[in-house]
């Protein structure tokens, strides 16, 4: 079966990552891992300064009626100050495709990618469940008296039983398949109406997993020991603004966002699958940007759509490279952007399958 996947590189070196990722796919391609079919759309702020168009209708209804899933580089642009394009491209997929697990897997590959003094002892390997289509990223609330000395900023959450219910299934389902503790992070002491929600859905559907070990976590403790001993996690489930946060720092634990890939899914449905990391347009052109999560994040796009041989060999692919020092400045070489996506392309035509 093919797998159709649409690309959209975006904005700074949104384009730069993704090229590399295209071109390991077509590497798997040619080698006949997997039957992959690429379709690029230009959208982002160039396209949205000479079109005004962010996501329209008709691309919306293509991206979800005609491909399988989308390959996503990043948004942002100095030039649009006020960020609408990125807002509808990116939350407008996310919300409107219901994609409602983001998915980080945070994995250690070489030792000294860490600024953890403990690692190599023990191996850094879990994944983040993020709540991601509620919680206080809906974009509702309201400002009164604004520009007065009484003005008031007002941000609403929302949380939902079927909305908490599906992603910590999730969680728990995958936890089972992997064998490993589910770990809830809240902030129900301070939130307790929200995350009090939370706590009572995961403690039902902890229940019904009586082989799945869980605990439930205050997110500033749960923090503190992922610096102290990341190694003990295996699923860690919450929220979408405290998954943004404990991502982002488990992504610097594993050597930072140039190897931190991500996946927004709504399993068997849609997924759009991105680099944690932003448009960096102070490095765009210059070569330095690292494709790694982009191409990792490729990985995670065969892996959901079945092509589990092809997505193995280009996490190997990946580690072999670190191992061996091909690395791009943000962590510590001197490899450019076309370097470590031809190197990585060729390893996966040498590879076997």
């Amino acid at each position: 079966m093919t797998i159709r996947i649409a690309v959209i590189g975006g904005d700074g070196i949104g384009p730069e990552v993704i090229d590399q990722a295209c071109r390991v796919l077509g590497a798997v391609q040619e080698k006949g891992l997997a039957d992959v079919e690429m379709v690029h759309f230009p959208h982002g702020a160039d396209h949205y300064l000479t079109s005004g168009e962010t996501l329209s209708d008709v691309t919306f209804t293509t991206l979800r009626d005609d491909f399988d899933a989308i390959l996503f580089g990043a948004v942002g642009d100095p030039r649009i100050p006020g960020g609408e394009h990125a807002r509808d491209l990116l939350l407008g997929l996310r919300f409107r495709l219901d994609l409602f697990i983001n998915r980080r897997p945070l994995r250690l590959r070489v030792a000294d990618l860490s600024p953890l003094k403990s690692a190599g002892t023990a191996p850094i390997d879990f994944v983040i469940y993020r709540e991601n289509t509620e919680g206080l990223y809906v974009g509702t609330g309201r400002v009164e008296n604004e520009g007065t000395d009484l003005e008031l900023a007002i941000t609403e959450g929302l949380a939902s039983r079927r909305g908490i219910d599906r992603i910590v299934r999730a969680a728990f389902d995958y936890a089972e398949y992997a064998g490993v503790r589910v770990t809830l992070a809240d902030k129900a002491n301070a939130m307790p109406h929200m995350f009090g929600l939370w706590r009572r859905v995961f403690s039902e559907i902890a229940a019904e997993y009586p082989n799945v070990e869980s605990e439930m976590t205050y997110v500033d403790a749960l923090a503190m020991e992922l610096v102290r001993v990341p190694e003990r996690f295996g699923v860690i489930v919450t929220s979408n603004l405290l998954g943004d946060i404990l991502s982002d720092l488990s992504a610097e634990l594993v050597g930072g966002p140039g190897l931190a890939p991500s996946a927004n899914v709504n399993p068997g449905v849609h997924g759009l699958y991105e680099p944690v990391h932003g448009s960096a347009p102070d490095i765009s052109g210059t070569g330095r940007a690292n494709p790694m999560a982009a191409i990792l994040s490729a990985a995670l796009l065969l892996r959901d759509q079945g092509a589990l041989d092809a997505a193995v060999i280009i996490e190997d692919a990946v580690t072999e490279a670190l191992i061996e020092g091909l690395r791009t400045p943000d962590i510590g070489g001197t490899a450019t952007t076309v370097e470590v996506g031809s190197w990585l392309a060729a390893r996966v035509l040498e590879g076997e399958g």
